[in-house]
């Protein structure tokens, strides 16, 4: 009988990795922290560091929302290309958010030394390849924007693409330094494990209710009745603020994505860089630090969970179509498929900081493909806030931009 799993890999790959406990008795702190998946884990982390006392709650088990559902690359790439972003928000904006997801990369890379993590943090390569002939011209325009802003980049033609990794069908990318690829769901585990031994409080199955906000403080009641008293609630939602923010500011999206059998044998040329082309949407793929190989897109503008996960076998399909053609030789696998819910902005640029109808809050919210290196840069960012400092790029993060 042949059996695959319609759950997140990471979720079935991973397990029980900790548990916490529900929240039983009223608490104060200086920081709340709502959502516990990788950004909310990460703020966590910033605010422990900077001497905040901090809670963290879901209302799921610790990273059950879309921390298990990501592909989990790592990439400076925003998903609207560099050169466009500047005729949309000017060079100075565009060039600071792809440097702010460049150094994210590192900075995550530091964190996973500082705590030890076992999340398989690796630094890879990045290719952005052309799925059409007619892909190029502008491809090759953002290859220029992005010497001109001086990110360490190579200009690839087919054949180089071939030889390199035995890809076919392609017409040239753009081969970046910068990129890595990690086990958010298991990294997210890993920092709140490190924090609740310097302080941290951590519940989960604990839902947010209501929230009255006052002066100097605000005051959350969960579903079963208790009460937290915060001078400060971070909120790190991501795609479920749609559901508390009024103003529609994100379009949710379904993505699907299929990870192989283990077959290190076969995948050795593609362990070491990320993938992705020019098609809309887009796939992507990357390698598992247990050997596998991970593909994913075939993105729908819905987010209904049953009209989703009756297109998995569909989707599964289409995605391998796409690998076949680029790489023919290979024969894949499957071992796990899923799909997951995630939000895209207009600029493909996150939203970061106040919003003028929740006092004394602040939301860092990542979206598109770059949602993990948007909360490292929101960590830096929500550290400046409650110190009172301006921050680049508060401007082009705000809500109402």
């Amino acid at each position: 009988m042949d059996l695959k799993s319609n759950e997140p890999f990471w979720l079935i790959k991973n397990g029980l990795i900790n548990s916490y406990p529900s929240l039983k008795t009223d608490e104060e702190c200086e920081v709340l922290i709502i959502g516990g998946g990788i950004t909310g884990s990460l703020l966590a982390h910033q605010m422990v560091k900077d001497g905040y006392k901090t809670i963290l709650i879901d209302r799921r088990e610790i990273c059950n929302g879309s921390t298990s559902a990501t592909t989990s690359m790592l990439q400076y790439e925003i998903d609207v290309p560099l050169y466009e972003l500047i005729g949309q928000i000017g060079k100075e904006g565009a060039v600071a958010s792809y440097k702010a997801c460049a150094k994210s990369i590192e900075d995550l890379g530091n964190i996973c030394s500082e705590i030890n993590s076992n999340a398989g943090f690796t630094e890879k390569t990045s290719l952005y390849f052309a799925s059409k002939k007619k892909d190029v011209e502008w491809l090759k325009k953002e290859f220029d924007a992005r010497v001109e802003a001086n990110f360490k980049v190579k200009w690839l033609e087919a054949a180089d693409i071939e030889e390199m990794f035995d890809m076919k069908n392609t017409f040239g990318g753009i081969l970046s330094e910068e990129g890595a690829s990690v086990d958010a769901f298991c990294l997210a585990h890993d920092i709140l494990d490190f924090n609740t031994g310097k302080g941290l409080q951590v519940f989960d199955k604990t839902e947010m209710k209501s929230v009255k906000y006052f002066k100097d403080h605000n005051i959350v009641t969960t579903t079963a009745g208790q009460k937290i008293k915060a001078q400060k609630l971070i909120y790190c939602i991501g795609y479920e603020s749609q559901n508390l923010i009024k103003e529609d500011f994100v379009e949710l999206k379904s993505t699907f994505a299929v990870v192989s059998e283990i077959d290190t044998d076969h995948i050795e040329n593609l362990s070491k860089t990320l993938f992705w082309n020019t098609d809309e949407p887009y796939i992507y793929m990357r390698t598992t630090d247990d050997g596998r190989l991970l593909i994913g897109g075939g993105d729908e503008d819905f987010r209904n969970p049953e009209k989703r996960d009756k297109m998995l076998d569909k989707k599964e399909q289409e995605i391998l179509k796409t690998l076949k053609k680029i790489k023919p030789d290979y024969d894949f696998y499957t071992d796990f498929t899923w799909a997951g819910t995630f939000g895209e902005t207009r600029d493909g640029l996150p939203y970061i900081g106040e919003h003028k109808d929740f006092a004394n809050s602040y939301f860092v919210l990542g979206f598109g493909g770059n949602g993990i290196t948007f909360s490292v840069t929101g960590m830096e960012m929500a550290s400046a806030f409650m110190k009172n400092k301006k921050h680049l790029l508060t401007e082009f993060f705000r809500f109402g931009r």
